[in-house]
């Protein structure tokens, strides 16, 4: 089974951080990154989708994609 997710957040280390977290906990990089203008609030906002493959598992959605 594969897990997906979408990493969003602002334009600085933080960001960096969430995807580097997610890498180190198995998830792998899907697609190109994304960046875009969030005009309410005047700021660079980045997204990078990640997917996870689960062997023997089963998708259960009451818990977070992170802790999956």
């Amino acid at each position: 089974m594969k897990l997906y997710r979408l990493l969003t957040g602002p334009d600085d280390a933080s960001f960096c951080h969430k995807v580097s977290a997610a890498l180190d906990k198995g998830w792998d990089l899907y697609g190109d990154p994304t960046y875009a203008f969030d005009s309410s609030s005047g700021a660079m906002r980045c997204g990078q989708a990640v997917v996870k493959e689960l062997y023997g598992h089963s998708y259960d959605p009451s818990m977070k994609l992170g802790e999956q």
